[in-house]
């Protein structure tokens, strides 16, 4: 029985868990348009990839650091000679005559060692078996002098600091695009509200014009004009619709989200064009030199310097020093290796049959492609920044004109739409103010897309992001 309870109860839990992990799934994400920057700034995915080239960059500096800095390598060596033996004879097996030591070719020296390998042996002749050997090694190396390396490090940092200019690059990137998609999808749902309020009123006025045919005030094509245009919005209304979805579909992307979350926008149109009309930046006098891509031109330009200088360095020796002690745990009779080593090793470059020269050559020539690269990278910023204010200040001025005209659009609707009802005006005349009325809320829409894009552009040029 207390089985069986537990069991329940423990099914309960499951179930009450499920249900709260289920309704947490369905919670919309509700975002203002700084909440969908931020959030697009920790999780999308090529912004987290730059991130990550970044932190490769850094790994790399410390590879290329850690070349010039003492390395130590530890070795055991294991060798048999299957007990080979080893025959020494002196005098061919008689009594060995001992050199002149006083006389040249012979020296102290050779003094020593001669009667080292005598008392190694024992006697005169005989073979020496060769037995196992085990040796264990550690070996400290340092650079000493390389000017390829001490350019190569530089280049290794300017290379990090590209990567630090390319994820603010993509961070701007990645504002830009999620400020336009929200931009986009709030004009497209307001444009989906302005038809629906339209395809209302035209409703009631087809409605009104059917009872007006029925009495022998109107005829049908008034009905059937109506009707047409009326079908004409609705199709349109589904197409927008379409489109709608296809801007969150965007968002989830740019957001990092999965592809079956809910957004939801917690601002509209109105309010972000009072933010952004109000918090117009005075345009011009910006240095452009500040401007990511300008500055990632520059760290180009002096890469291609330091890859010049690195190559330049080709011709130079490389000296490097050493310590090493072997620790012999078996070893044979035959042993003459000391434990204790220390060397200078230094590597000369004398010929490569011209391939160091025309690496040289091209590292010139790509350097001055580089300060091409900048230059161009400056001037065409200064013709944007030029395009950008016009475009800005033509989309104001866009702006202002048909919010205007669609204010006199809408009176003259409603004006032709009570004087129909009056039996003044035929159908045609009021399908032709409905059509102007949407002609001109499509402009006043695409003027508010235009001029609030224009700003993100000139934001993004002035990093204000």
């Amino acid at each position: 029985m207390i089985k069986m309870k537990l069991i329940k109860s423990l099914l309960i839990i499951s179930i009450l868990l499920t249900a709260k992990m289920l309704t947490a799934q369905e919670q919309p994400y509700k975002l203002t348009l700084e909440d969908a920057r931020n959030y697009a700034l920790q999780h999308n995915k090529n912004l987290l990839n730059a991130r990550d080239n970044l932190k490769i960059s850094k790994e790399k500096v410390r590879e290329v650091t850690a070349q010039g800095l003492p390395q130590v390598n530890g070795t055991v060596d294991y060798m048999t000679y299957f007990n080979y033996e080893l025959n020494f004879s002196f005098g061919g097996g008689g009594d060995v005559t001992l050199p002149d030591f006083t006389q040249p070719p012979y020296d102290m020296g050779d003094q020593a060692l001669f009667y080292a390998i005598m008392g190694m042996f024992g006697s005169s002749s005989g073979p020496i078996v060769m037995s196992d050997q085990l040796n264990a090694n550690v070996q400290v190396s340092q650079l000493i002098f390389s000017g390829q390396y001490w350019a190569g490090l530089q280049t290794a940092k300017i290379a990090r600091t590209l990567s630090e200019q390319n994820v603010t690059r993509t961070e701007q990137d990645v504002v830009e695009n999620i400020t336009n998609s929200y931009y986009n999808t709030l004009v497209t749902e307001q444009s989906l509200r302005i038809l629906k309020e339209n395809i209302t009123d035209l409703e009631t006025i087809l409605e009104h014009t059917r009872n007006m045919f029925n009495t022998g005030i109107w005829e049908k094509v008034d009905v059937d004009q109506l009707r047409v245009t009326l079908n004409q919005l609705k199709n349109t209304q589904a197409s927008v619709e379409r489109y709608i979805q296809l801007n969150y579909n965007m968002m989830r992307f740019q957001l990092g989200v999965e592809p079956s979350a809910k957004i939801e926008l917690a601002e509209n149109l109105d309010q972000l064009l009072t933010k952004d009309i109000a918090a117009q930046a005075v345009l011009g006098g910006y240095d452009l030199t500040s401007n990511i891509n300008y500055q990632m031109s520059e760290s180009q330009t002096l890469l291609s310097k330091k890859q010049v200088s690195m190559q330049s360095w080709a011709y130079a020796p490389t000296i490097a020093g050493f310590y090493s002690y072997t620790e012999k745990i078996l070893t044979t009779g035959f042993d003459m290796q000391p434990k204790n080593l220390v060397g200078v090793n230094m590597s000369v470059p004398i010929f490569s049959s011209g391939m160091r020269r025309a690496q040289l050559s091209q590292a010139k020539v790509n350097y001055d492609i580089a300060q091409r690269n900048q230059e161009m990278a400056m001037e065409q910023l200064e013709l944007t920044e030029r395009q950008l204010v016009f475009n800005y200040q033509s989309a104001l001025e866009n702006f202002n004109t048909q919010k205007e005209n669609v204010d006199v659009a809408k009176s003259v609707f409603e004006n032709f739409q009570n004087k129909y009802k009056q039996g003044l005006f035929s159908s045609v005349e009021l399908t032709q103010a409905n059509s102007n009325l949407l002609a001109a809320e499509s402009n006043y829409i695409s003027s508010v897309q235009s001029l609030l894009q224009a700003q993100t552009a000139l934001d993004k040029l002035y990093n204000r992001f």
